[in-house]
């Protein structure tokens, strides 16, 4: 028997080995495997069976060892890596080691621990003779004896100050028996994980979910691949809607895969699942998957799936990779998301791969937001996608409210800067009265933006990188959010010398003491990456926030979405502009996404909600149509701008970003290999640029970037591929291709 084996050793090509008989038949497609290359064994994935054409057999070495006793790689997802590598421009053997956790790559095994249990009971006079002989040995009998179950070895040694000699010997003598127990980490299974109170049997329906419901579970029996969008407003319960179409997969013997953007998401997702599942098919585990999992949490629970003892797996967008037997459901929750997107080889985009794994396997794959992309809702109108709405909120509850402030005028009523205004702080003072709750957003971490001299103009910017530095009042530092320098917040300006040196713009921090300035009495929580560093502080504050020990939530993007508390009835926007106005062809599109899913958090439960938004330009189209929820006008007038312009959905977009630290000799081979692609693919393609990125530079390394607009995706990226490896690149230049890009910068 030969293979043909993926290997993880830094370059791409499939190399053939014999297989042993002693391994057999063990060894198929997707199995994880070590091999010999030159005098080292490396990992390796079977990506064939059969003999290479080319290459004499006899010559050929033999599998070293099969690491699992299952394949590590289902079919679908090496068909998915082999999809991947071609349309995002990189080698098989980098997407193999993104699907495969570094856990299972490194080889960390089970938690095993030993347990001991009683054999046999010893005769009285036995027993008295033990005593007086080996009086250790009597008093570990002795409490072993009064035990009705297994016993921790370890816990036995530590309660009893014994030594493990003293447990041979009696399991020599066959009065104990020492047995070996696999030990499963299960993430969330802790004491935060009945932060979140979920009604194990499924409500009634509403007639929109009712519908939607039915729809899907038509698709599922039709088992073969579809692809839903189901466009709900904020609060119309969708996840009830996912909910009931995992249960119908499970019923069919399949498996699921429930996709979320943030982490922050997982907890109430986790906690939704299992507690329907317990009810519904007791002893059906529930696997989450993300990057803040612990290594043991992370191997036992690729484990479970991989060997078909969990069918369902919860995650970020790394859990589309996810082992997952006879795969039947995939569900993208807010898809719009930016953060589905990788920013990192592989570049890939969560919600595409989600979808074209499904296609592999024959799945339905169900996309699920409140502000979809453009993106999918351009193929529901062009009938790629089936469309299912739900209009109305459960309990027929009313959209909140949305007062939009114009901070123009409330700085000149309060003659200067102000964080809050008086609508915003009167709503805060009015809920906390109640006891009722407020989430206040902001997309920007921090104290404020940057640090500024009003006598000379200086601005404190980052010496590695082409941008201003972040001011944190609470240790009176300046940080860099790209690079992570950071140095004391001057007391003078650094160029004059003048004493005016001060803060300019907002943050969650500056926010979060503006909020303790009007509300001196409130419980105040603040969410951001600078505050939620550890494992399950992020649980533990939106257990808290559950709870009602928290009356103002202050936070970034990671509270803005998806989350559900009927309590809170106020949500402040703290600077809507903030989105707005950079430069990216989709800075409205998140703009409105934004505003309407920071809106949906507020009046969730029995009393009506309130959203106040704070801008400098009330009259943006994104703001106006975000005041009624009115997603159809939005789509509609955002995708005549991108039909006209020819953006994405239009065309796909290529970024080809060059790095390096001489600025001089970046332009010029950004420039030269501009030519070479114009006269290569000129008929294929439009070219924009080269020129500087927008932030010229990061880590002291100059940008420059090149745009590829196209129809033809693959095909492009199969001669850019080729131009690439032609083209000679000096030693010092990084050029990286993104293929549907999400950021611009």
């Amino acid at each position: 028997m030969y293979v043909g084996v993926h290997p993880l050793a830094g370059f791409d090509k499939v190399l053939h080995y014999r297989v042993p008989e002693s391994l057999g038949a063990a060894v198929v497609v997707g199995s994880l495997v070590r091999v010999p290359i030159v005098n080292r064994l490396h990992l390796g994935i079977v990506g064939e069976i059969g003999a290479p054409k080319d290459f004499p057999v006899e010559k050929l070495k033999n599998v070293a060892q099969l690491v699992q006793p299952f394949p590590a790689l289902t079919p679908d997802l090496l068909s998915l890596a082999k999809w991947m590598a071609a349309y995002y421009a990189c080698g098989i053997d980098t997407i193999i080691e993104t699907m495969l956790p570094a856990a299972v790559r490194n080889d960390a095994g089970l938690k095993i621990e030993k347990m001991l249990v009683m054999a046999e009971k010893l005769p009285e006079a036995e027993l008295e003779k033990l005593t007086k002989r080996a009086p250790q040995q009597a008093k570990l009998y002795r409490f072993m004896v009064q035990q009705f179950k297994p016993v921790k070895k370890s816990l036995v040694l530590t309660r009893l100050d014994l030594t493990a000699a003293v447990v041979a010997a009696l399991v020599k003598r066959g009065v104990l028996r020492e047995e070996a127990r696999r030990v499963e980490r299960v993430a969330y299974a802790d004491e935060w994980g009945s932060g979140e109170v979920v009604a194990a049997m499924p409500p009634l329906l509403n007639p929109q979910q009712r519908a939607a419901g039915e729809a899907l579970a038509a698709s599922l029996k039709a088992d073969k691949f579809g692809v839903t969008l189901l466009h709900g407003v904020t609060g119309s319960g969708k996840t009830e809607v996912y909910l009931h179409a995992v249960h119908d997969a499970l019923a069919a013997g399949g498996g699921v895969i429930f996709l979320v953007p943030e982490v922050a998401l997982t907890p109430q997702t986790v906690a939704r699942l299992r507690g329907r599942l317990e009810a519904i098919a007791p002893g059906q585990k529930t696997v989450v998957w993300h990057s803040h999992l612990s290594e043991g949490e992370r191997i036992d629970g690729w484990h479970a799936l991989a060997s078909g003892e969990a069918r369902v797996v919860v995650g970020a967008r790394s859990a589309i990779f996810a082992p997952v037997q006879n795969l039947r459901l995939v569900v993208v929750d807010e898809e719009h998301e930016p953060a589905y997107k990788q920013d990192e080889t592989p570049r890939y985009h969560g919600r595409d791969v989600a979808v074209m794994r499904a296609k592999l396997a024959g799945a339905l794959c169900v996309l699920g937001s409140a502000t979809p992309s453009l993106e999918s809702f351009a193929n529901a109108e062009a009938g790629k996608y089936q469309l299912l709405q739900l209009t109305q909120r459960v309990d027929d509850r009313k959209l909140p409210h949305i007062n939009v402030v114009d901070m123009k005028i409330e700085i000149m009523n309060s003659r200067g800067m102000t964080t809050l205004s008086r609508k915003l702080v009167n709503a805060m003072q009015s809920r906390f009265e109640k006891r009722e709750q407020t989430i206040l957003f902001i997309n920007r971490r921090g104290y404020s933006s940057s640090m500024m001299c009003t006598d000379c103009g200086h601005v404190e910017e980052c010496e590695h990188c082409s941008i201003t530095m972040t001011y944190h009042r609470s240790d009176e530092r300046l940080r860099c959010h790209l690079c992570g320098a950071e140095r004391p917040a001057p007391m003078s300006c650094p160029k004059c010398r003048s004493v005016k040196i001060r803060w300019r713009g907002l943050g969650t921090q500056r926010v979060e003491e503006a909020v303790r300035r009007v509300v001196p009495r409130a419980r105040i929580e603040r969410m951001d990456a600078d505050t939620m560093s550890k494992k399950h502080l992020f649980r533990q504050v939106l257990g808290d926030f559950r709870a009602g020990k928290i009356d103002v939530l202050v936070g970034t993007q990671m509270i803005g979405k998806g989350l559900d508390f009927p309590n809170v009835t106020l949500v402040g926007l703290i600077d809507a502009d903030i989105s707005m106005h950079i430069p990216d062809f989709r800075a409205n599109e998140r703009t409105f996404q934004l505003l309407v899913q920071v809106a949906g958090r507020a009046g969730r439960g029995d009393r009506a909600g309130e959203v106040v938004v704070q801008t400098f330009t009330p009259q943006a189209e994104a703001i106006q149509f975000s005041r009624q929820a009115d997603f159809a006008g939005f789509a509609a007038s955002e995708l005549k701008m991108r039909k006209d312009f020819r953006y994405p959905p239009y065309r796909h977009l290529i970024h080809h970003g060059f790095r390096g630290p001489n600025p001089e000799k970046l332009q010029f081979f950004a420039e030269q290999w501009a030519k070479r692609v114009e006269a290569a693919l000129g008929d294929k393609v439009e070219l924009r640029g080269p020129s500087p990125s927008p932030i010229e530079k990061i880590k002291d390394e100059y940008r420059w970037q090149l745009w590829y607009f196209t129809a033809q995706v693959t095909k492009v990226v199969a001669e850019l591929t080729k131009l690439r490896a032609d083209f000679t690149w000096p030693d010092d230049v990084t050029q990286v291709l993104d293929v549907d890009p999400m950021n611009m910068t």
